[in-house]
C-alpha cells in the first residue's frame, strides 16, 4: 500500500476534485450515529475500524468494509501503533448496474473482506487515473472495482444497494443547493410529485424532510472536519448553520463529541 499512499500524497498537494477521500486520525475516534447516504467502500490502510452499536465488526489493516446506505452507523477508528488511515469511495445507484445480479428487493448492510493483491492493483489504477481522467472514465473504473469484488467471490456486493430512495434525492438536492432556499414546494417541483405523495413516500422510508436535512447538514460537517483544514466556523456556514454554537450543539448531540474534540484526534501532540 506504500505506493498508493505516495500517489494520494501527490494528489492531496493539488486542488484536484478527487473521486475518493482520505480519512485519518492520530488518536482514536469514537463517532456515533454517522449517516451514510450512499454505499461506501472503505479500505483500511493503517490501524483498524470497528463498526456497529456493539462494535461487533472489525476491519483490520489491509482489509476493506463496504457499507450500504444507513441513517445511523457507529464507528471507532483506532490508530494502534500508526495513524489510522482509510481510503473512502462513494458509489451511486447506477454504478451497480453492470453487476451480474441485482436483487433490488433485498439489501445487506455491510460486507467485509481482505484487500488482495488483485484488489490493491485495481484500487491503485483507480487512484492513478483520478488525477487526469474525465468523469466517464472514473465512473467506469468504479464499476470495474465492483465487478472485480464480485468475481473474486464477494457476490454480496450486488446486494449493497436497494431501490432508489426519495430521501436520497432530497439529500442530493440539499447538498447541490448548499441548503439554501430548499423549501417543500421546491422539493415537490424538482421531484414532480405532490406534497401529499412526498410525505407518504417519506413515511414509508421512516423519515421526514427535517430528518433528511439534519442528517445531510451534520454528515457534511463531519466529512469536512475529517478531510479539510477549514475553520469550524466556515464549515458551520457551509452546512447551513447561522452560528457555530448551534452547529457545535447539534454535532455533539448526534455524534457524541464536539467538532473541536474531533479535530484534536487528527493532530499530533
Amino acid at each position: 500500500m506504500d505506493d498508493i499512499m505516495r500517489l494520494i500524497q501527490q494528489h492531496q498537494s493539488t486542488d484536484l476534485d478527487l473521486p475518493y477521500f482520505v480519512y485519518s486520525s492520530t488518536y482514536e475516534q469514537n463517532i456515533l450515529n454517522i449517516p451514510v447516504a450512499k454505499p461506501l467502500l472503505i479500505f483500511v490502510i493503517s490501524g483498524e475500524k470497528k463498526i456497529g452499536r456493539d462494535l461487533e465488526l472489525t476491519c483490520q489493516t489491509g482489509s476493506f468494509i463496504f457499507l450500504s446506505d444507513n441513517p445511523s452507523v457507529h464507528m471507532r477508528n483506532i490508530p494502534n501503533k500508526k495513524k489510522y488511515i482509510a481510503i473512502v469511495i462513494e458509489f451511486n445507484h447506477h454504478d451497480f448496474a453492470g453487476l451480474p445480479i441485482s436483487h433490488t428487493d433485498h439489501k445487506i448492510d455491510c460486507l467485509v473482506g481482505k484487500t488482495t493483491d488483485e484488489i490493491e492493483h485495481c484500487l491503485r489504477q483507480f487512484i492513478e487515473i483520478s488525477a487526469w481522467a474525465p468523469q466517464s472514465i472514473v465512473s467506469s473504473r468504479k464499476k470495474e472495482l465492483l465487478l472485480l469484488l464480485y468475481h473474486l467471490g464477494h457476490q454480496d456486493v450486488a446486494l449493497m444497494v436497494g431501490r432508489p430512495k426519495v430521501s436520497l434525492k432530497i439529500h442530493e438536492l440539499l447538498i447541490k443547493r448548499d441548503f439554501h432556499e430548499v423549501t417543500t414546494d421546491k422539493i415537490c417541483a424538482t421531484l414532480a410529485m405532490s406534497e401529499s405523495t412526498l410525505r407518504r413516500k417519506l413515511k414509508a422510508e421512516n423519515t421526514s424532510i427535517k430528518e433528511i436535512k439534519d442528517r445531510a447538514r451534520l454528515g457534511l460537517g463531519l466529512h469536512l472536519l475529517q478531510t479539510t483544514e477549514q475553520s469550524i466556523n466556515l464549515i458551520a456556514e457551509q452546512c447551513g448553520y447561522l452560528s457555530q454554537s448551534r452547529f457545535t450543539q447539534n454535532f455533539k448531540q448526534r455524534f457524541g463529541l464536539t467538532p473541536t474534540e474531533l479535530r484534536r484526534t487528527k493532530r499530533l501532540a
